[in-house]
């Protein structure tokens, strides 16, 4: 088995209206998120953002679209998770992005991975978040566009 790398990207896609988008679980119904995703050996953190977000919805940014927050998160992998992870492996850290869209456009889930998406205003959508940090971080751009 290959075990997926304790290091992640969490990206934030929005709109200048601050619509955001979340994806809901496919395994997990009812938990909404943004994009994430586990970085590949020697692949670099703005290029897992990037294949992230496009294997995940099928958009295709520019790298230069990206926005590195220079945030990081360390959070504990819910057990259920875990098998994916290497031996003893138990907590995982994340690294902030965001992605800003001018308009909502239509995505293409995978649907192995997730079943539904939804455009939200920026307080919903951190609302509707399962993780503390996805949460967090939609509260922080909203509070950056102040």
């Amino acid at each position: 088995m290959i075990f997926k790398k304790p290091v992640s990207v969490l990206v934030i896609i929005h709109t200048a209206a601050l619509d955001v988008l979340l994806l809901e679980r496919a395994q997990h119904h009812g938990f909404w998120q943004s994009v994430t995703g586990s970085q590949e050996d020697n692949e670099p953190l703005n290029l897992t953002a990037q294949r992230e977000v496009f294997e995940e919805t099928g958009i295709h940014a520019p790298i230069t679209q990206f926005v590195d927050w220079q945030k990081t998160n360390r959070f504990e992998i819910f057990p259920e998770w875990q098998y994916r992870y290497g031996p003893g492996v138990t907590h995982n850290t994340e690294h902030v992005f965001s992605l800003a869209l001018a308009e909502k456009c239509p995505i293409k889930i995978t649907l192995d991975e997730h079943v539904a998406y939804q455009w939200l205003p920026w307080k919903q959508a951190a609302a509707a978040c399962f993780s503390w940090s996805n949460r967090d971080a939609i509260l922080t751009l909203g509070e950056m566009a102040r």
